[in-house]
């Protein structure tokens, strides 16, 4: 089993997170807690494998918790789960080791993905005595397959990371925008959203204002079938 703690500052919040995560196969919760001193504490007491963090917390924040445990030399990992989402805090927490970014509000499905997806990483290194390249992959969150699939000059990870903000955005984005959430210059997000529209997982818009050039709007479609 993996085990978990749960931090969130809101009560029903984290129950709610709680009740989800054990509806995972493979998961148990251990712990929930609502500040980040508690985060801390639990951590050291409860030796879990992965912490759900959310960064708005009343005394420390999530961002905070994470640097503490990195300086700590803690082993445990982290993923995120919050209302945040200006470029420089999914910045930070990318440069401090979570293993996903989920932004509020999330559907069960969503998180289930996520877990299983992390658990299946696990997994797999636990097992391979000398990890092949899908395997890290999976850990990164490069879905089975598409690493090979990517076109020159984009990397697994990053797509990731594009993919994520437009699907869990719940309504459609501009480069520009979709650039700010994830912390990527709009060039190099515009060639990501470009190559989802390619392959079939988002769709682009038109959408005209007034003079001048209509704005190109990407949505999420989903993995085809």
């Amino acid at each position: 089993m993996i085990r978990v703690v749960v931090v969130d500052d809101d009560f029903m919040v984290a129950r709610i997170h709680h009740s989800f995560v054990e509806r995972v196969p493979g998961f148990t919760v251990v712990g929930t807690v609502h500040t980040g001193a508690a985060a801390l504490d639990a951590v050291e007491r409860l030796r879990p494998d992965l912490v759900l963090l959310d960064i708005y917390l009343p005394d420390l924040s999530g961002l905070e918790v994470l640097h503490r445990l990195r300086q700590a030399a803690s082993t445990v990992d982290v993923l995120a789960i919050t209302a945040a989402q200006d470029a420089d805090t999914i910045r930070v927490a990318l440069r401090g080791g979570v293993v996903h970014y989920v932004i509020k509000p999330f559907s069960f499905d969503t998180l289930r993905e996520r877990l299983e997806r992390y658990a299946e990483a696990v997994q797999r290194l636990t097992e391979a005595h000398r990890p092949a390249q899908a395997d890290v992959d999976r850990l990164f969150g490069a879905p089975p397959g598409r690493a090979a699939a990517l076109p020159k000059g984009l990397a697994a990870a990053t797509e990731e990371l594009v993919v994520t903000v437009l699907r869990d955005s719940g309504s459609d984005l501009s480069a520009a925008e979709c650039a700010a959430l994830a912390g990527l210059s709009r060039v190099s997000t515009r060639r990501y959203l470009e190559h989802l529209v390619q392959s079939g997982r988002a769709e682009v818009r038109l959408r005209y204002g007034g003079a001048g050039r209509p704005e190109h709007r990407y949505a999420w479609r989903g993995r085809p079938s």
